[in-house]
């Protein structure tokens, strides 16, 4: 019983395969066909035609200066390509290496200026960080002499309020 959906299955899988593939296939089969057939009927019914079209135009005709464009006339008009065309092989290594050297030296001088101007910030903001902790400290010092201060202060007033109670004043 288990084996007959499977074999249900697998019948509809091979039907649809063959529906999908005349689907695909049918429509080019039948204009073949089809054409087959006209051209035989054709061929007894019909003259040959003749026609009468026009060459193709070429390339030449189209863009005639596109025709002379040879590897060997390349820059021969101009006096400072033909000058560069004839330096040697070393020349142009020499050269490039040359304008290697200057980049990385303009690289390096950038560098420079852009690492002067970074000690010179860092510089400023250390001076600022000292200016601000030698005003903390300033500032703690201060406090811890007004509190001792206080702390003084409390002191006397407490000797002259207990002078004061022993005088016979009574307080607020």
């Amino acid at each position: 019983m288990s084996r007959r959906p499977g074999a249900c299955l697998r019948c509809c899988l091979v039907i649809f395969a063959i529906v999908s593939a005349l689907a695909v296939c049918g429509p080019a089969l039948y204009w073949r066909f089809k054409k087959g057939v006209l051209v035989a009927h054709s061929k007894s019914s019909c003259p040959p035609c003749v026609c009468d079209c026009p060459p193709p135009l070429s390339l030449l005709k189209i863009a005639p200066g596109l025709a002379n464009l040879s590897v060997t006339d390349c820059g021969s008009s101009d006096p400072e390509v033909k000058k560069e065309m004839e330096k040697q092989f070393v020349d142009l290594l020499t050269e490039e290496l040359k304008l290697q050297e200057s980049v990385a030296e303009e690289h390096m001088r950038h560098m420079n200026i852009t690492f002067g101007e970074a000690k010179r910030v860092a510089s400023l903001y250390q001076r600022e960080a000292e200016k601000c902790n030698a005003a903390t400290e300033t500032c703690e010092e201060a406090r811890e002499w007004s509190e001792a201060l206080l702390i003084q202060e409390k002191k006397v007033t407490n000797l002259w309020e207990q002078r004061a109670r022993q005088m016979g004043w009574e307080g607020e």
